[in-house]
């Protein structure tokens, strides 16, 4: 273990202040008046107070989200939504928030002597192109700068696999692309964290499980998981040889380890967390119970506090251990749009949480506050090197092309779809192309930046779109299979809360079906039809997606029964050429699904 690796897992120590001596004038002096003794150092209290500030699922994000994913709903927001077009609700008030120079500041005003800064994955990874272009080394070198003391690793840090994570953490120029701007890679200060990642050949642990930190002489100790579900979100090549166990477990026994050495304060740094009510207050608890909640209620009680990730929501609740103590489980929005502030006592003697005095907010990133002026200057040398790339222009569209809310079929969905297909045509010889809904990360807009509107799509507009750098893949299915694929979307209604959880497809324009939310699951597809024929049980067809749904991601495992496998371009590089070569592009129609509901 190298020098810098053993600093990292080392307990960190506390500093003392002495006191320096005053000396007298010579004997033959006049005697002057008796100086003061030096101030006596106070006592330690009977308490340590502690503040931890917390992120999560910030992508990859130092310059400032834009469109929705720039807006927050906040009780002190300066904007007011009048007809309820932006946040759902007529009257609600929203902040604009996020950007690293932004959270930067929030930060240097939210920190105290007592501050530890921390967070629960997803930091890297789907990042806009100013970080991915240079294998988000610039978004781990910043968190470093704001003094990220450690994170749990999220789904997204496994996008290019475990071997190019501990590049990130241990330095190393890119095995492909070689070093950045920058130079060669130095690594970070702090550890990613998975209690519950271990390797397949031996089950020992494929990241440090844990981090202990001591701070005014006591010790608390970080338990880092993420969602078992990583190999149904992660491409297979992202999570070769590794197992993910279930969380609850995994962070128990980390637990009861830590506190037979003596580390009695516990928090677990989780990326997994539940959805919301839609549109409550970022401080409230408006959670509805799903793995965030299971994982929070089931933890051993001596861990103390929950901080979460993944579901990109914020939240602040308080939930009951298995001792029926009360126990805080936060999370903190995405895109670095919240900090989630939370301040406790640890009792010298029993070296443990003093529950009682746990209190935890989130305090919305607005960008009311003068932005770090090192951060703007850090994330302009950046924008710089990554210019040319960026603001070139691969095509032009005649009207906002949006995801919507993802709900269904989108023209958004539909148009990649399309450019998939064409790019999988010749060489993979594809007949239809399926877009899974979650790699849609953003809209096309027609204005972009404020600008008047010219219809203009650069790269690194397009890049924000399908930030993933996933390949193009065709596989054969029979018909009977490619209906048992269309059959394992979701489409769930909540009765209580009336919100939809679905996951739908994005088809190419060459499939069409219908899709009964009304029927029982398992048939509810009916009508498949390619290019107006109808599709038969035995018939052999050649489907394109890309590298993470052929290999099973997000449920959709039929993929996985196919057979004559063809690789082919990125699917960003398929979404570039498509829209040079069909400039100026209109939002396509929908209507390739029939959606009954």
């Amino acid at each position: 273990m190298t020098r810098a690796s053993l600093t990292r897992l080392a307990i960190a120590g506390a500093a003392m202040v002495g006191a320096a001596a005053l000396t007298m004038g010579t004997a033959a002096a006049s005697p002057g008046p008796k100086p003061p003794n030096p101030p006596k150092p106070d006592k330690p209290g009977p308490s340590v107070p502690i503040r931890l500030l917390t992120i999560n699922d910030l992508h990859g994000n130092l310059e400032p989200p834009t469109g929705s994913s720039s807006r927050i709903l906040d009780p002190n927001g300066a904007n007011t939504d009048t007809d309820g077009s932006l946040t759902g609700i007529a009257g609600a008030k929203y902040s604009i928030a996020g950007g690293a120079s932004y959270l930067a500041a929030h930060l240097k005003q939210l920190r105290d002597p007592n501050t530890l800064l921390v967070a629960a994955g997803d930091l890297i990874g789907a990042s806009p192109l100013l970080s991915a272009a240079y294998h988000d080394e610039p978004t781990a070198a910043l968190l470093d700068k704001l003094g990220l003391t450690t994170s749990s690793a999220g789904n997204h840090e496994f996008d290019e696999g475990i071997d190019e994570l501990n590049r990130i953490m241990n330095g190393g120029c890119h095995p492909v692309d070689g070093c950045s701007p920058a130079g060669e890679w130095k690594g970070t200060k702090f550890d990613y964290l998975g209690a519950n990642v271990l390797k397949e050949s031996n089950g020992d642990y494929a990241l440090p499980p844990y981090f202990v930190k001591k701070i005014h002489g006591v010790d608390i100790g970080f338990i880092g998981l993420v969602t078992q579900t990583t190999p149904n979100i992660v491409t297979a090549a992202g999570i070769k040889g590794l197992k993910f166990t279930e969380e609850v477990a995994a962070a128990n026994k980390v637990s009861k380890n830590l506190a037979k050495r003596g580390v009695k304060a516990q928090v677990v740094l989780v990326h997994e967390g539940d959805n919301i009510t839609p549109n409550q207050d970022p401080s409230s608890c408006p959670v509805v119970p799903g793995n965030g909640s299971r994982i929070a209620t089931g933890l051993d009680p001596q861990i103390d506090l929950v901080i979460s990730g993944h579901s990109h929501q914020a939240y602040v609740c308080k939930v009951k251990d298995p001792a029926g103590q009360d126990r805080v489980y936060t999370q903190g929005s995405s895109f670095g749009r919240a900090i989630t502030q939370i301040d406790f006592r640890i009792d010298r003697k029993t070296k443990d949480v003093i529950r009682s005095s746990v209190v935890a907010k989130n305090n919305v990133v607005t960008r009311t506050v003068t932005p770090d002026a090192d951060t703007e200057a850090y994330i302009k040398t950046w924008q710089e090197r990554v210019s040319t790339v960026a603001n070139k222009q691969i095509g032009t569209i005649t009207a906002n092309i949006g995801r919507g809310s993802n709900v269904g079929e989108t023209p958004l969905g539909d148009l990649i779809a399309d450019a998939q297909l064409e790019a999988t045509k010749d060489g993979g010889n594809a007949e239809i192309a399926l877009m899974n809904p979650g790699g849609v990360r953003t809209d096309l807009s027609y204005a972009q930046s404020g600008s008047e509107g010219d219809g203009v799509v650069t790269y690194g507009e397009a890049f924000q779109v399908q930030p993933f750098n996933n390949l193009m893949q065709v596989v054969t299915l029979t018909g009977a299979q490619l209906k048992a694929l269309l059959e394992q979307q979701i489409w769930t209604v909540d009765p209580a809360t009336g919100g939809i959880t679905q996951r739908i497809l994005q088809p190419s324009s060459s499939l069409t079906y219908t899709f009964d939310t009304t029927k029982p699951v398992g048939s509810r597809v009916s009508d498949i039809k390619i290019n107006g024929t109808a599709v038969t049980d035995t018939q052999q067809i050649r489907v394109a997606a890309n590298n993470f749904l052929v290999g099973g991601g997000d449920g959709f495992t039929v993929f996985t029964q196919g057979t004559d496998l063809w690789s082919g371009p990125l699917d960003i590089d398929a979404f570039v050429a498509y829209m040079g070569a069909h400039s100026p592009i209109a939002p396509p129609a929908t209507g390739r699904i029939n959606l009954i509901r």
